[in-house]
């Protein structure tokens, strides 16, 4: 993949983001995204490797699309800045569709890459099995807080939305009750692509989603009400 060429087409398209341009460089737009493709389809052999669940992952279904859903949006640009992943065993990316726990990566206009594991705003009923899980598996869980090879690349789970009180039937007290107020079970860590190549990108890639195993593993043991 032509990492420079694709950013340079992000950057265009975060200036001019209207149907007219998308359409004049639509060429450029299936090239990116043929070599987009590509890259996923190598990704998830290297991460069946040491993550056989996901062989299955059809990798056109793990691509976003570049359309914007703007229905509830105040922005009506109408499409998105950035190409993305998302690399499940399911093989669907939303997590109201299930698609569990995930190996997500994107591109943005401004060269930044962002590389994740884990699950993104998951539904009530799985952030409550989650929450439940982390109270039956305190030591298991706290085995997964202190993996070197996880911490050490992203430094812990993200915060992003975390309640203030803990939720309503876990007690003040428990423990670990700070990541039992957590919206969100992930890691990511983002880096500027600067000069990176392709096969460094790749390599980049692979050997981060890797590091993320551990949580994404932890999270696939749970079972939602739905599933049991």
């Amino acid at each position: 993949m032509h990492v420079r060429d694709l950013t340079q087409y992000l950057a265009e398209l975060s200036e001019n983001n209207n149907r007219a341009w998308f359409v004049m460089n639509k060429p450029r737009y299936d090239i990116l995204r043929a070599e987009f493709l590509e890259l996923v389809i190598r990704l998830i052999a290297e991460i069946s490797k040491f993550d056989p669940a996901v062989a299955a992952c059809n990798p056109k279904k793990a691509l976003f699309r570049i359309n914007r859903d703007m229905r509830f949006s105040h922005d009506k640009s109408p499409y998105k800045t950035h190409f993305s992943a998302s690399i499940t065993a399911s093989g669907l990316k939303k997590p109201s569709q299930g698609g569990g726990p995930a190996y997500y990566f994107h591109i943005d206009a401004s060269g930044t890459l962002l590389v994740a594991g884990g699950e993104y705003m998951p539904p009530s009923d799985r952030l409550r099995a989650i929450r439940r899980h982390i109270v039956d598996d305190a030591g298991g869980f706290g085995k997964l807080l202190k993996n070197k090879k996880l911490m050490g690349t992203y430094g812990d789970l993200q915060t992003e939305g975390q309640l203030t009180r803990p939720p309503k039937g876990f007690d003040a007290d428990l423990p670990h009750i700070e990541y039992i107020k957590l919206k969100n079970f992930i890691v990511w860590k983002e880096q500027h692509l600067k000069k990176m190549l392709s096969d460094e990108l790749e390599k980049e890639l692979v050997s981060s989603f890797k590091d993320a195993l551990p949580l994404v593993g932890w999270l696939r043991q749970i079972k939602t009400p739905i599933e049991e």
